[in-house]
């Protein structure tokens, strides 16, 4: 499949007010993505088919929304407004009120003057690559109208919030509950702000809020699982047992334990699964090119096999499929827990290593005390629109040198951000000094040659 023009890893993002991110542009997208609903979707005459649309809580989401709203309404169908909800909530949602998709209008983790547009199947799950390449290339189709006697309905549901809480509490084991637990949930200001807290105080903790004030322009702003520092000084200053960082949409997790120790996805799924091999249950465990080696070691040494999925939940969730394994998830936080969920929850994963640490009685530090991870360092550079950095002799040049004096005792990664202009470099190695430099090296190169 060629390169896309809008589609990313994670659905259609960008800068709000330039494209794609546009009225005009996002009511093409709902209008092409309503027309191939209806050309999927045999449904009895006179039905339409219906999609859930849910967002974060950016203040374009309210301009972005009725745009979706009036695409897909042109294209005949039916159109469910479920308000600022996470996006896992999204999926549940649409798999369990059987709809024929959903969309979540966010941008995730990026800052509020950012937004972006992803979809889910009738099953709960992202759309696969092919489908999304179909979107996209009938968005150069003319616009058109049905007749008015066709045009979809949009309505509200009220109670999408309460019947996500609910089967978020669900997933945890019910001979436990959570009394007794002081826990800090940073919601980043964002979807879950309404959610999060709700779901662990109803299951006995006491839930000491951080980022549930959101106003429409400080969704990840100092907060949430990308920035986990004022979370942690909170659970240091409360003296809280727990804290709980999602991001702006909900399917994100980083934990936080009692001393200030940061828990990343790579470490809450090692105690997900070291959980599961104790349960007997069977399967192995799929990670990315991101996840630490010293994670694949000890995922080795409990004696479950594991595979590297590319960078994205998506592609997680796609091997999780192919290999019939039930849980994967990228260090950034991303974790799939397929016995319970269709989709990446940051809440459901949270959920699973609670009920996992009292079920042995560990706390996360001992829960983790196997795990030894290499030093990895990871770097961000800028790239300009269109350019080809595959192709420049410097980067490859120091690639190949990095790569020489690493030798078996490490790995490199070099790979585009599918939500942005970046190029990821990431250097891994048992010496953390030896790590820092080469990724010095490369990363000087990328911007040597993006300058030129």
């Amino acid at each position: 499949m060629g390169t896309r023009k809008y589609f990313g890893t994670d659905g259609v993002r960008g800068r709000v007010g330039e494209t794609p991110i546009t009225p005009e542009f996002v009511m093409r997208l709902g209008h092409a993505a309503g027309v191939s609903l209806v050309e999927r979707h045999d449904l009895p005459e006179g039905e339409r088919p219906a999609v859930l649309i849910g967002k974060d809580t950016r203040i374009s989401g309210y301009m972005l929304e009725a745009a979706l709203e009036a695409g897909f309404s042109s294209a005949g169908v039916d159109v469910m407004l479920a308000g600022p909800i996470p996006t896992p909530a999204v999926a549940y949602l649409t798999r369990a009120l059987r709809l024929q998709a959903g969309v979540v209008i966010s941008a995730s983790h990026n800052p509020f003057f950012d937004n972006g547009i992803k979809f889910f199947s009738a099953h709960g799950a992202k759309l696969p690559d092919a489908v999304e390449a179909g979107i996209e290339a009938s968005l150069d189709n003319e616009m058109t109208c049905v007749e008015a006697a066709r045009l979809g309905r949009a309505m509200r549901i009220d109670d999408a919030a309460g019947r996500y809480i609910e089967f978020c509490k669900s997933t945890f084991p019910t001979e436990y509950d959570l009394r007794g637990l002081k826990i800090a949930v940073d919601c980043a200001h964002g979807a879950a702000y309404h959610i999060a807290p709700k779901v662990f105080h109803e299951l006995g903790a006491e839930v000491i809020e951080v980022g549930a004030h959101p106003d429409g322009f400080n969704i990840n702003d100092g907060v949430g699982a990308t920035s986990p520092e004022s979370l942690r000084q909170t659970v240091l200053a409360r003296a809280a047992d727990f804290g709980i960082a999602l991001d702006g949409d909900g399917d994100r997790l980083i934990m936080i334990d009692s001393l200030g120790e940061i828990y990343d996805g790579d470490k809450l799924l090692y105690v997900i699964a070291t959980a599961h091999k104790r349960r007997g249950r069977s399967g192995g465990v799929v990670g990315t090119q991101m996840s630490n080696l010293g994670f694949e070691h000890a995922i080795a040494r409990l004696g479950l096999p594991f595979a590297r999925a590319r960078v994205g939940d998506r592609y997680v969730l796609e091997l999780l499929h192919e290999k019939g394994w039930r849980i994967g998830g990228e260090n950034s936080g991303h974790i799939i827990c397929l016995d319970c969920h269709t989709t990446g929850d940051g809440i459901v994963s949270a959920l699973q290593v609670l009920a996992a640490l009292r079920e042995n009685g560990q706390t996360l530090a001992q829960a983790c005390a196997d795990l030894e991870f290499y030093p990895q360092w990871l770097l961000n550079v800028p790239l300009p629109a269109g350019f080809d950095w595959q192709a420049d002799a410097g980067i490859a040049s120091a690639h190949e040198t990095a790569k020489r004096e690493l030798g078996e005792n490490g790995r490199i990664l070099l790979r585009p951000s599918g939500t942005e202009p970046l190029l990821r470099v990431m250097v891994e190695g048992r010496d953390g000094v030896q790590v820092k430099r080469l990724a010095q090296d490369i990363a000087a190169a990328v911007e040597k040659a993006a300058a030129a």
